[in-house]
């Protein structure tokens, strides 16, 4: 018989399917979805293209905190050193000297011998520069060959523990190899950009393009089929699978994470602007992004958010109203519960049915999930949720025979996660859930994470906006 470990915290034995009938004290309330019509709290809108960028920045930051080497803060106060540099060159090329900092921290962290290739083709030094490009759009010296022989020397004196020859070593490679040459290869990022927003007319596709190149990004925005070239933020949040359709394809077929390099870049800005402003916040949040494989500590810090403690505090959330029971009606919500969910109720003398419910804010976001994938092609079968609410004695209990399972502060607690089973209707449907879960978290409405048979999404408070989308469709 088949066994799978549910990263919902349970052990499932069989196929996953609908439940039967519910035990318990707790009464269904009134099926609730989402509105068929009327505005959409997170459509595009060039009025909002600042808190647009602002979201996609938080929501998209947390790749910097969990890869940065040495930690984020480190990997800043080493960016930070070029700081004058990066101004002087800024000025002279008038371009912004954040987003040339962004850069750095971004592609390298601030380390000048940073190298993506042992054969020194690929992406290397401080802002990361192709050997192709150096030598021909930025006419730098790359001699590779030579490069490599002196990256295998300098290599071996460290071993040696030679720091004099590590040195002499390091200063011929970057006469061979200007890359390496923090000053060289500012100035040939500065070069890039300014050829880009010649070509691109922007400065915010100049940066994108850094990334994505001159060529993609303008088929790109052929693709939008609308003039004149769009900001990126709209040409982003304003393309999806029924608007501006070829454009969102074009974005999607990339696959290298161009489609968010302007996300990310804005996100080291902040972290930039804050390793200034209040290094000791910025510390703290590198703790709660580093937490986890998501950045859920990050949305919801522990002391922050309520943690249900047990049975009788989930009683009181439902009563309430802090608490939603989730409904048992997949026709109506496209949401179907996993039979298994609230297992180990019994186990504690309680009805499995305190383990079926949500904050009301995260319930309607899996509702705009819902509806985010069945827009973007995914069809009608229903999602099946395998996990919702706990308690922290749950919680406690699930951690004994569930090693997917943390032992530290689980967002099941708090009410403001939910699972999904990784098992979907084929590849459209599967397709069209990862499009919802990337613009969602673009949007820093949810964070997530892929587990071995589920994906754990956590909602941020900002869902509170969907609230309002709810109705009774029997009124």
């Amino acid at each position: 018989m088949l066994v799978l470990l549910l990263a919902g915290g349970f052990v499932v034995r069989g196929a996953i399917g609908p439940e039967g009938e519910a035990d318990g004290p707790l009464p269904d309330p009134p099926v609730r979805v989402l509105a068929p019509s009327g505005p959409d709290p997170f459509a595009y809108s060039e009025s909002r293209r600042d808190e647009f960028e602002r979201r996609a920045a938080e929501g998209l930051s947390h790749v910097l905190y969990e890869k940065s080497p040495g930690g984020v803060v480190a990997s800043a106060r080493r960016t930070a050193r070029y700081r004058p540099l990066i101004e002087r060159i800024a000025r002279r090329s008038d371009l912004d000297p954040d987003l040339i900092e962004a850069i750095v921290l971004l592609e390298s962290a601030g380390r000048p011998d940073a190298a993506a290739d042992p054969e020194l083709e690929g992406a290397v030094g401080l802002t990361q520069i192709l050997a192709g490009t150096g030598q021909g759009l930025l006419a730098m010296r790359v001699d590779t060959e030579a490069s490599r022989r002196l990256t295998a020397e300098i290599a071996q004196a460290r071993i040696l523990d030679r720091p004099g020859r590590v040195r002499r070593l390091e200063a011929k490679r970057r006469r061979v190899d200007q890359r390496f040459d923090p000053r060289e290869a500012l100035e040939g990022t500065a070069r890039y950009l300014t050829f880009a927003r010649g070509q691109l007319q922007r400065e915010d596709l100049a940066i994108v393009s850094y990334h994505m190149g001159v060529g993609n990004l303008t088929d790109v925005i052929a693709d939008f089929g609308e003039g004149a070239a769009p900001s990126y933020v709209r040409l982003y949040f304003d393309s999806t699978p029924n608007r501006h359709a070829a454009a969102y394809r074009r974005l999607a077929s990339l696959g290298d994470d161009s489609a968010t390099y302007f996300w990310r870049v804005l996100a080291a800005r902040s972290i930039m602007r804050e390793l200034r402003s209040d290094p000791d916040a910025l510390a703290e949040k590198s703790g709660l992004h580093t937490a986890k494989a998501s950045a859920e500590d990050a949305m919801h810090p522990p002391g922050s958010t309520p943690v249900y403690a047990d049975p009788e505090q989930l009683e009181d959330g439902y009563r309430s109203g802090d608490l939603r029971p989730f409904p048992a009606a997949p026709e109506r919500t496209g949401l179907r519960r996993a039979r298994q969910m609230g297992d180990l109720a019994k186990r504690l003398g309680r009805s499995r049915r305190l383990y079926r419910g949500l904050r009301p804010e995260a319930y309607a976001l899996a509702l705009y999930l819902v509806r985010m994938v069945r827009r973007a092609g995914g069809g009608d079968k229903p999602l099946v949720v395998t996990s919702t609410v706990r308690d922290q004695t749950y919680q406690d209990l699930l951690t004994r025979s569930n090693p997917e399972a943390t032992t530290e502060y689980s967002l099941h607690t708090t009410g403001w996660a939910f699972d999904i089973f990784r098992r979907y209707s084929g590849k459209r449907q599967a397709g069209a859930v990862q499009y919802a879960l990337d613009r969602l978290a673009a949007l820093n409405l949810i964070t997530w994470v892929r587990e071995p048979a589920a994906i754990h999404i956590t909602v941020s408070r900002d869902a509170q906006a969907l609230r309002s989308l709810l109705i009774d469709p029997r009124q």
